[in-house]
């Protein structure tokens, strides 16, 4: 297998980017093919032990920074890392790509350059997947389709429900829509329809969940549209780093917090090493033609390397195969 992956993707690119890398090529085994500035990579590479290691170097003349738009970075910049490394994808020459670096430029690159959508995809979904109760669970879309319609969210529960089931190894997984209340008729009319839908379907649709059956790990995959799914993974974000501050803060306030705090710090441990997204990485970017994994920028090594391992589950999984025999079966039902 070879895995491509944007060497200069991070905040702190490219240093995380290789660290991370090279800590994938020495736990999975598999080819990682750096592409970036040249110079900058083997600067890094330089300070670990890759002998023996899968590790190949691309030469990208240009980067594309986390503030630059989208719609101007995929003509003005045909160079970058980002398009090369999808380019390689394409070509055949890698299997997957994975990128820490800016997600609407990644989003465009892939669905309007380089590798372009599944032919029956009507829309790709950004994804994000969380560790919940020790189960990942994949959210979908979070970003890409603002106004979404009802054919495109019942295309994101099919692809996160086959995501689900070949990448992240759940058996008939449970797909619910996100909504005000867990009733019939909850939710604006959007949401309504798309429940009709998903009834007829052949997933293991559960209805509709609220954020709280989410968040104990109630359903595999959780569908809603980009606008709403972008809110709520900031918001959850949000939420977890205030929780976190406020504990920090409390605990500090007088002596007897903090020494409670010091004999409770294992179990505060424990629960941060079971909700860290990093131990995940990146989601996948579903309904385009090939493999694309997106981290966030301030990943560090673990992250990247976690990335990567996810996008080595997708290629085994044979996700982009799949989706598109999946999708297809839609078409011939509703055209039958």
């Amino acid at each position: 297998m070879r895995i491509v992956l944007d060497a200069m993707g991070t905040d702190a690119r490219p240093a995380p980017d290789v660290e991370g890398a090279v800590l994938a090529a020495r736990e999975y085994g598999e080819t990682i093919i750096l592409i970036g500035n040249e110079q900058a990579i083997q600067v890094e590479l330089n300070k670990f032990d890759t002998s023996n290691l899968k590790i190949e170097v691309h030469h990208a003349e240009e980067q594309i920074l986390m503030n630059e738009k989208p719609s101007l970075v995929m003509k003005s910049k045909p160079l970058s890392s980002i398009h090369l490394g999808m380019k390689l994808v394409k070509e055949g020459q890698g299997d997957a790509f994975v990128t820490m670096g800016n997600t609407g430029a990644a989003h465009a690159i892939a669905t309007l350059s380089t590798l372009r959508r599944i032919p029956a995809v009507k829309r790709p979904a950004l994804t994000a997947i969380y560790p919940i109760w020790g189960q990942e669970t994949i959210l979908l879309d979070v970003g890409a389709n603002a106004d979404s319609k009802i054919e495109w969210m019942e295309q994101f529960a099919v692809m996160g429900s086959i995501y689900a089931e070949k990448a992240l190894a759940r058996e008939n997984p449970r797909v619910a829509t996100l909504s005000n209340g867990e009733e019939e008729g909850k939710g604006n009319q959007l949401v309504r329809e798309v429940q009709s839908r998903l009834r007829e379907s052949n997933l293991n649709y559960i209805g509709h969940i609220e954020p709280k059956e989410m968040l104990r790990g109630t359903a595999d995959v959780v569908v809603m549209d980009g606008y709403v799914g972008n809110i709520f993974i900031k918001s959850v974000e949000a939420a977890f780093s205030y929780l976190i501050d406020m504990l920090r803060q409390e605990i500090r306030n007088d002596i007897v917090s903090t020494m409670g705090g010091a004999l409770a710090r294992p179990a505060f441990r424990r629960t941060r090493d079971r909700m860290d997204p990093r131990g995940v990485g990146g989601a996948p970017l579903l309904g385009v033609n090939g493999v694309v994994i997106i981290g966030h920028g301030s990943s560090d090594a673990f992250a990247v390397k976690s990335a990567i391992k996810q996008a080595i589950r997708a290629v085994e999984g044979n996700v982009v195969a799949e989706i598109k025999q999946g999708l297809e079966k839609i078409v011939t039902e509703t055209n039958a």
